[in-house]
């Protein structure tokens, strides 16, 4: 088949981030397992009746298809493929990973690998449970991925005896990375924890 015919069916994906186009599209940032981030026109997605509206929602795991040679795909379809409920720190740290996956990912470069740390910490979050682990692991895995690893054993995400060195050091390593660049969701989400921390000390 031709690259100008070429069409992708009911791929694995999340939508990242989208931005209007024109009157009534979007210019959607997806995260697919198989293709990587790809950017996709979906036209008419803002007007009321459109079925691409009630379903293109970040943090929520989609079955995409697009098809398109250039820069920007065309989305043709989009189902939903599971629930994700996020609400308060939980949010804030699923944008932070969205974030991080815009900067440091190039476009249309598959990482099946990234793409699963990336669901999994997504469904400990949504879960409610202790998610550290898996937003470390994804950090882990996306600096690794990227070409930016530490040069050293893979270390035992769960345990929370090791975990706040852990982070200190991998949130080190993406500051060097992002330097001049820092991440709005990462200081959005230092402010939030500090509030949180705040109200829970005794007034005096």
């Amino acid at each position: 088949m031709s690259k100008r015919g070429t069409r992708v069916q009911d791929s694995p994906g999340y939508m990242l981030h989208a931005t209007p186009w024109r009157e009534t599209s979007l210019v959607v940032q997806a995260f697919s397992r198989d293709h990587g981030c790809v950017a996709l026109v979906a036209k008419g997605a803002k007007r009321p009746y459109s079925a691409l509206r009630p379903v293109l929602s970040a943090f929520q795991p989609l079955a995409l298809s697009w098809s398109g040679s250039g820069e920007v795909k065309t989305l043709t379809r989009a189902e939903v493929a599971g629930i994700r409920p996020l609400a308060g720190a939980a949010l804030m740290s699923a944008w932070y990973m969205n974030e991080l996956l815009l900067r440091l990912l190039p476009r249309e470069d598959a990482h099946p690998v990234l793409f699963d740390a990336y669901d999994t910490a997504l469904t400990q979050l949504a879960g409610g449970s202790r998610a550290a682990g898996a937003l470390r692991r994804f950090e882990w895995t996306l600096l690794r991925e990227t070409g930016y690893g530490v040069d050293e054993a893979v270390p035992e995400f769960d345990d929370p005896d090791t975990e706040p060195r852990l982070r200190h050091r991998l949130r080190e390593r993406l500051a060097e990375i992002l330097a001049g660049r820092p991440l709005s969701t990462r200081r959005v989400l230092l402010e939030f924890q500090a509030r949180r921390l705040s109200a829970r000390l005794p007034s005096k």
